[in-house]
């Protein structure tokens, strides 16, 4: 039985990567943050589950500031692969904490990477890397395009791309970066700008929400699917070598584009219901992102299947779903673009 350790496992990525690995057999052994609040709702179905939770899912308190704790960890784990998920992950939080988005989303990889190398075992390295790393670079955007970070958050995670790739060649560690580009789902979470659409629809629907206040309409993205991306990542690792690679699905629409299709799956015209807040622009915007990943599809044999006319509608009856269910009980709160 392989054994795999994630970063992040209560993060949307996180819980779809544990459903997969857990369906193909693996042990996981997932790192959460202590808090005084739980924070397990995506992965709640799972712990509930009595053939998984009692001996193939295992939680483990860890934080990527604490580098002894993650040597602890990798040492007692000993896991065939490690997939780094963690991190502040909020583009537009990042500029509002750059110290602390850096601490996490940068140097949390270089501790995990010195963890693995420390310990000395051969286990498989994901390094969770991000589209915004290219910024203002103009798309289509590849593995060999520049990287021009344009927040934090972009930058940080430059940072974790050239370390992952420094110890893959200095060390000859298996350490494979993922340059995953705009994948939302159901559990995106509602500070998300597909997520916070998804959410108005459903209360603005049900006459529970009057508008919805976003910043840049004109934003260009690639948006997939994250059950699909998270197969990606495995894919990445069951690789013969370690490498780089883009996964995309290879489409742009705008988010004016995405607003269309959420507003139209219920029957309703978004112009009347969506307002202009500039407190929800970036310092700096990115302007377009959309991905060419033919080297992951000829690499791995891994294709996007869910595009973003579907996806918004999947998140639009998911959200319905919840609001029914929840009722009053589904209140307000701040969210950010």
């Amino acid at each position: 039985m392989k054994k795999a350790l994630i970063t992040g496992i209560t993060g949307q990525d996180g819980s779809y990567l544990a459903e997969l690995l857990l369906g193909k057999g693996y042990e996981v052994h997932g790192v959460v943050r202590r808090s005084s609040t739980l924070n397990t709702s995506r992965i709640d179905h799972l712990l509930a589950d009595p053939k998984i939770a009692d001996s193939r899912l295992v939680l483990h308190y860890g934080d990527l500031s604490d580098s002894s704790r993650l040597i602890t960890l990798v040492e007692s784990v000993a896991p065939d692969e490690i997939y780094n998920l963690a991190a502040q992950s909020h583009v537009r939080v990042s500029f509002d904490e750059p110290e602390h988005t850096g601490n996490t989303t940068g140097l949390g990889s270089i501790r995990l990477l010195e963890a693995i190398r420390m310990v000395g075992l051969s286990t498989k390295f994901y390094q969770a890397s991000s589209s915004e790393m290219f910024g203002a670079s103009p798309p289509p955007q590849n593995e060999h395009t520049p990287f021009y970070p344009r927040s934090p958050y972009g930058a940080a995670k430059v940072y974790s791309f050239w370390v992952t790739k420094n110890y893959r060649e200095s060390y000859g560690m298996f350490a494979t970066n993922g340059i995953l580009f705009n994948h939302e789902s159901p559990r995106r979470g509602e500070t998300f700008v597909t997520r916070k659409i998804t959410r108005a629809v459903a209360r603005i629907k049900a006459g529970v929400q009057d508008k919805l206040y976003l910043g840049n309409l004109d934003a260009i993205r690639d948006w997939g699917y994250a059950p699909e991306f998270v197969e990606a990542m495995w894919l990445m690792l069951q690789a013969d070598q370690p490498d780089d690679f883009v996964v995309a699905t290879g489409t742009e629409y705008s988010v004016r584009d995405f607003l269309g299709f959420a507003f139209g799956h219920v029957g309703l015209e978004w112009e009347k219901y969506v307002e202009f807040d500039e407190a929800f622009l970036r310092p700096a915007e990115v302007d377009a992102l959309v991905g060419d990943s033919a080297h992951a599809r000829s690499a791995t044999g891994w294709e996007p299947k869910v595009m973003t006319p579907e996806l918004a509608r999947i998140m639009v009856d998911a959200d319905v779903k919840i609001l029914e269910s929840a009722g009053s009980q589904w209140i307000d709160r701040p969210y950010d673009v």
